[in-house]
């Protein structure tokens, strides 16, 4: 199977009416990390499975990456999602390592809207805690595995996960764990945002 099979084409980026305050960043750190590994775009697109104009259009930040694109590069890069987490927002000196501010939360955006925010310091220890949103209709389209396990709570809206053959729908209030060995993917059948407390430990994620 071809590379471009396995990869749909990306999704632009939101211009900057529809999403103002968002920074883009994502695309730099991938280039950046790309180049100091001294990796042409073809070598990082047959590592990962995905397309050369397909990272280039990350690169460029012409558009977002599906979670699982992400996670593919980032493995093939030598690091985990975790690495592409940024802010704008300074961490102040006394919550260093220990604290952190909803304001100075670090983020990575991926196509569709979804949204990731970092809520445990970098480094971390043995575990990353996210607070995850996905707006209505957006999901994780293919399955993907790796160490570790993982949990997660459901603040609002519905939720629907896939964990190997199974298939889950949870409502609000609902929780769940699993070994993160198992394929899984994930999304948001409903008309609201579902926000999704999540924990991974280790954080291989």
């Amino acid at each position: 199977m071809s590379n471009s099979s396995k990869m749909p084409p990306a999704r632009s980026a939101p211009t900057q009416d529809s999403s103002p305050a968002e920074p883009q960043f994502l695309g730099t750190r991938i280039r950046g990390l790309r180049k100091r590994r001294g990796m042409t775009l073809a070598e990082l697109a047959q590592m990962s499975e995905l397309t050369a104009g397909y990272i280039s259009q990350l690169e460029r930040n012409l558009a977002y990456p599906s979670i699982p694109a992400l996670f593919n590069i980032a493995r093939s890069l030598g690091v985990t999602i975790q690495w592409f987490f940024a802010s704008e927002a300074n961490t102040a000196p006394e919550d260093n390592g220990v604290v952190v501010r909803k304001n100075t939360r670090m983020s990575v955006h991926y196509e569709d809207g979804i949204v990731d925010q970092l809520l445990t310091p970098q480094p971390n220890r043995q575990l990353e805690m996210l607070h995850s949103r996905f707006p209505p209709g957006t999901y994780s389209q293919q399955s993907y595995s790796h160490e570790g396990e993982e949990a997660g709570y459901l603040l609002s809206g519905i939720f629907e996960l896939w964990v190997g053959e199974r298939h889950f729908q949870l409502s609000e209030g609902d929780s769940f764990s699993f070994s993160s060995q198992e394929p899984h993917r994930y999304g948001n059948p409903g008309e609201v945002d579902a926000v999704v407390i999540w924990v991974i430990t280790p954080p291989t994620f």
